[in-house]
């Protein structure tokens, strides 16, 4: 009894052993190993490790797999159809059959066969169909990841931007609180020489507390921007991530060729409505191919068996085999092929209006991104001239202040300017490039 409760236990510890060794081997076959991005990333570094491991893109390259997959699985049919079998039967009553007035029974109690059966497809229409359209949903699978590739370029070049501004929008607030501390300082010296009340060092701590607030409120949102950056580019959240960013740089990046012309095969929204329509041209075409025969041979090859005794039935085989040719017409089906043919034309001309639409929608889509991108342009110019006059007011207001010319009230309205357009010209700069973005996209130049 010990014994056999040891083995149980034994026996229990190692089926749990095997099926966990058998969960962790599947789950690192599940997991892609990922190599480490560089310790400081550019965006072209991020979109390349992007298109390696973000996991809509890969979903998207697996479904043009299983596409090729299917391609396979609908042009086999015309292979060679092989296939094997076996019968047995006990006659409880031998058949009979005439012969002039009598009755005689035929045949034997047992009986069986082994047959090999062979069919291969000379015409079939669906498989001509099948042959046909390959080509054309091979290129419609491949448009689907290009589809998935260009947006997610899209979304991390976006997404890298905004993290970029971000930084930026710390940079200068930590500025406005380096000079709101001295001016707090400044103002608490004057205030305990009697120079001023103390109005002017509380006003001074109530804009350091707000500009810290701030400083808090962008710092936890660059927390979160990063971990969509990891979630776009598929990388593990638990991962570092470090970015080199020359703000510089993306001030060079903003200018856009406003002259070129709209090419519809660019998108690729437009290219997959081409697909569609050359795919609904072979429906329209099989529905003709509807009215071809079926042809198609066969082969057999059988060995048959039988005997009164079944311990003797297979003790002798007498074989048989028949070549066959098989022709399928289809004469009247009520005028449903006719209707067929109609309704897949109809939609051929249905999906010429979709093409017409898609070039409306691509117009429209681009004169409102290019007209987003000249209006983030003027503003961006705007802003940053409006920046440089900005520091210039500051400088003379705080001169005049530190004289007792100016009150603190209007140094501390100078500072909140200079704040206030340094961010208007960082989110006129992101958005200019977010508008770049979009236009290029537009007009199919992501690539």
């Amino acid at each position: 009894m010990i014994y056999k409760k040891w083995r149980g236990k034994t026996l229990r510890l190692i089926i749990a052993g095997l099926i966990g060794l058998y969960s962790s081997n599947l789950l690192a076959q599940q997991v892609p190993s990922q190599e480490m991005l560089p310790s400081n990333a550019s965006l072209q570094d991020l979109i390349a490790f992007a298109l390696q491991n973000q996991g809509r893109l890969q979903q998207s390259i697996i479904d043009e797999e299983i596409g090729e997959r299917e391609i396979a699985s609908a042009l086999s049919g015309w292979f060679p159809q092989i296939s094997a079998g076996a019968n047995y039967n006990r006659n409880i009553i031998l058949p009979s059959t005439g012969i002039g007035d009598q009755a005689i029974s035929m045949g034997q109690i047992n009986s069986g066969a082994f047959i090999l059966q062979a069919d291969q497809n000379i015409l079939n229409p669906a498989l001509m169909q099948a042959s046909k359209a390959a080509g054309t949903i091979r290129e419609r699978n491949t448009l689907l990841t290009e589809q998935t590739r260009i947006n997610t370029i899209l979304a991390v070049s976006k997404a890298f931007y905004d993290i970029l501004t971000s930084h930026e929008q710390v940079n200068i607030i930590r500025e406005n609180i380096a000079r709101i501390q001295k001016q707090l300082d400044d103002a608490f010296a004057r205030y305990e020489t009697g120079i001023v009340d103390k109005t002017d060092y509380k006003r001074a701590q109530i804009s350091l507390s707000n500009s810290r607030a701030d400083l808090k409120r962008v710092e936890e949102l660059l927390v979160y921007k990063y971990a969509y950056l990891k979630e776009l580019i598929g990388m593990q959240s638990n991962q570092p991530l470090n970015l080199a960013y020359d703000y510089q740089l993306m001030e060079q990046e903003i200018l856009l060729d406003t002259t070129l012309n709209i090419d519809y095969q660019n998108r690729v929204e437009y290219r997959q409505l081409l697909a569609l329509k050359k795919l609904q041209e072979i429906n329209t075409q099989y529905n003709k191919w509807a009215f071809l025969p079926r042809v198609s041979a066969s082969y057999n090859y059988a060995w048959d068996f039988r005997h009164d005794q079944f311990s003797q039935m297979y003790g002798q085989h007498y074989p048989r085999s028949v070549f066959g040719l098989n022709l399928s017409l289809p004469i009247f089906q009520g005028t449903r092929r006719v209707q067929e043919i109609r309704i897949s034309r109809l939609m051929e001309d249905r999906l010429d209006w979709d093409l017409l639409l898609m070039q409306q929608s691509i117009d429209t889509e681009y004169q409102r991104a290019l007209a987003a991108y000249k209006a983030n342009l003027n503003d961006w110019k705007i802003a940053r001239e409006t920046v440089d006059l900005a520091e210039e007011v500051y400088e003379v207001i705080r001169l005049q202040y530190n004289e007792g010319i100016k009150t603190y009230l209007d140094l501390m309205l100078a500072e909140t300017e200079l704040r206030t357009t340094k961010l208007n010209y960082l989110n006129a700069l992101n958005a200019l490039m977010s508008g770049k973005l979009d236009a290029e996209k537009a007009l199919g130049k992501i690539e």
